[in-house]
């Protein structure tokens, strides 16, 4: 049975690099997969899936308005496809998260859907939302902020290195970023709970 699976984290977890190994573990059996990835994220005029220790292949780029469904349909008619992945998902629409969702009902493989739940400061991206709400399997994949602890959150540097509290939702740039546990990223936007209030102790 098809499923729509929706794997999330913060930055620099690895997502990508899992991705583009479960693609190649596809083709190499000799199946065709499909991949996607947000227009923002291209070299020319082709998408580019690129993880941070140097795989990366071309992908269909994705935008809004786009019929993700009616393209898929469209290329399977053509050469069967075995599975589809979504890289940077988080800038899907939701009508397009509820494609993805009809794009596995009929089919008989996967379709994997990989990239961050948040966004600048802090809040859900409306494709992470939808596909936190539709998906049919979630798996989390865990990094590590700072202290060591599992990282949730992330934080963008601004040119002068402090972290930015204001600004625009989108800057594409991974070394822009930290990766911080939730009290960190507390810490961090000044939202921390002062040390000594009373009946609690941080975590």
């Amino acid at each position: 049975m098809a499923k729509l699976y929706f794997h999330y984290a913060t930055m620099n977890a690895g997502k990508t690099t899992m991705l583009l190994q479960a693609s190649y573990n596809y083709r190499e059996r000799g199946m065709t997969t499909m991949l996607f990835v947000a227009g923002h994220y291209r070299k020319g005029d082709t998408g580019l899936i690129s993880s941070r220790i140097g795989l990366e292949t071309e992908a269909e780029m994705f935008r809004d308005g786009d019929d993700l469904f009616a393209r898929v349909a469209e290329h399977h008619d053509h050469t069967t496809v075995h599975c589809v992945f979504v890289d940077e998902a988080q800038f899907l629409e939701e009508e397009q998260a509820w494609q993805l969702a009809r794009i596995a009902r009929p089919a008989e493989h996967p379709r994997d859907v990989l990239r961050p739940a948040h966004r600048f400061p802090g809040k859900l991206f409306s494709g992470s939302r939808a596909l936190l709400a539709i998906a049919d399997d979630l798996r989390e994949v865990r990094t590590i902020c700072r202290c060591g602890r599992k990282a949730t959150m992330v934080v963008r540097l601004g040119a002068d290195g402090k972290v930015a509290r204001q600004g625009e939702q989108v800057a594409i740039g991974k070394d822009v970023y930290v990766l911080l546990s939730r009290r960190h990223w507390e810490e961090e936007m000044g939202r921390a709970a002062p040390d000594d209030f009373i009946g609690f102790t941080k975590a």
